[in-house]
């Protein structure tokens, strides 16, 4: 294993063992404190809309060059992207709207 997914597993890890801690019930909060559901939602939407911003990104390149190899292609190649790029950007929408009923 690589120095870079043995950290990636033990965040994770870590991740994984906080999170019942962190979103527990507690009691009414009082005033003046931070409501860190808000906060973590807010960074999981962040989170979501880089990897979905960075997987359409590699999925245009992608199809750049398909399309550049092979023009003959290139109608599959369109109709793979649109289906492909309408579900990435479905996950951000999904993200947004758990965030929104938070």
């Amino acid at each position: 294993m690589t120095r870079k997914m043995v950290w990636f597993l033990m965040a994770a890890i870590t991740a994984l063992v906080l999170a019942p801690v962190t979103f527990a019930q507690g009691g009414p909060a009082a005033s003046g404190t931070t409501d860190w559901i808000d906060v973590a939602a807010a960074i999981a939407l962040g989170i979501t809309a880089a990897g979905c911003g960075l997987g359409q990104g590699r999925a245009t390149a992608a199809a750049c060059e398909g399309t550049a190899r092979n023009p003959g292609a290139s109608g599959p190649i369109r109709i793979a992207f649109i289906i492909g790029v309408a579900l990435i950007e479905s996950l951000t929408l999904y993200a947004l709207v758990i965030v929104l009923i938070k």
